[in-house]
């Protein structure tokens, strides 16, 4: 999503989704920036913490079930930990007579300043040369999302999992001269959407997760833009955490789950519930009939295959023309 946008969109974007659990999460590190002389000359111990309070507040929305993390890279540094091109953070609270006040004003050695290179500089040579290593030869593609960690979470984490999707669509807009065309003319001619952990959910729910994902894809009516190109929607769980078991209760029987939960590494045995096979609406979030708890990798014996759930047809699908 940073490929095409300024340091002043990115800004201004993240600004807009600035409510709920987000505004909470944030309000301890907005109010430090809030405080910064952004014409200053800048210390470099004071910005580190602050890109450090920024990354914090960024793993919180993470563990709250958001799916919209930018840069991702903060939440996983790899490498790059610890170092000047992750100390950044945008500005939220700035007007756009702001802006245009310190763009005019603020000199080289300012907060101003030294953050849009920061981020110029993250957007060139890590989000910029991520796309070039990863994508300028790929003639197929998966996109994965978890579906089910926002639907535990509640709407504004769906909302944030929609967001994320868009936000990613803008430069996968197959067939026409977007940027990432211009940048690297992709050949991609099989795309892939999957729906992940559909092992944390009982058989009989699977086609609705793949509608949801149809739909999550399709919103606006997004499929359009595909055309031309093979698509396919699946379920997945490339290592399967759970078994699925028969549960009598009351004389009838019914799907459940077995697995060890990953709270508190208990082997348990539950029926997580029903996925929603549209987008939700207002009175399915009052109605919640589902808790789709996180489960552990179950042990192996020695020689024993990796369990999975589909992952067959998914390789059917991306190489089946190929081998």
């Amino acid at each position: 999503p940073l490929l095409d946008l300024s340091y002043r969109q990115w800004s201004q974007d993240l600004q807009h989704l600035m409510q709920g659990k987000r505004a909470e999460l944030a309000d301890a590190w907005q109010q430090k920036v809030e405080k910064i002389d952004l014409n200053a000359v800048v210390d470099e111990d004071i910005l580190a913490q602050l890109a450090k309070d920024y990354t914090l507040y960024l793993q919180a929305c993470k563990a709250q079930g958001l799916h919209f993390i930018q840069p991702g890279r903060f939440v996983l540094p790899g490498e790059l930990e610890g170092a000047p091109v992750l100390q950044f953070f945008p500005l939220l609270h700035l007007t756009e007579q702001d802006w245009e006040d310190l763009k005019n004003k603020a000199k080289s050695n300012s907060y101003f300043y030294v953050l849009n290179q920061r981020y110029e500089y993250y957007r060139q040579h890590v989000v910029k040369r991520f796309y070039q290593d990863y994508f300028a030869n790929f003639d197929r593609q998966v996109i994965l999302a978890d579906c089910l960690t926002p639907l535990n979470h509640g709407p504004q984490a769906f909302h944030d999992m929609q967001e994320g999707l868009q936000q990613l669509f803008k430069n996968f807009h197959y067939g026409k001269r977007t940027l990432l065309n211009r940048l690297f003319s992709p050949r991609i001619d099989k795309l892939m959407f999957i729906a992940t952990k559909a092992d944390h959910i009982t058989s009989d729910q699977l086609p609705n997760l793949i509608s949801l994902m149809r739909q999550l894809v399709q919103e606006g009516g997004r499929y359009v833009e595909f055309e031309g190109i093979e698509t396919e929607y699946t379920a997945i769980a490339a290592i399967r955490a759970t078994q699925q078991v028969l549960v009598e209760q009351n004389g009838k029987r019914f799907k459940a789950l077995r697995g060890i939960r990953s709270d508190d590494k208990q082997k348990i045995t539950l029926y997580p519930g029903s996925v929603p096979n549209k987008l939700p609406n207002a009175d399915f979030w009052l109605q919640r009939k589902f808790e789709f708890d996180q489960f552990e990798p179950r042990p192996l014996e020695s020689g024993e295959v990796i369990p999975h759930l589909r992952m067959d047809s998914v390789l059917q699908f991306l190489l089946g023309d190929k081998v």
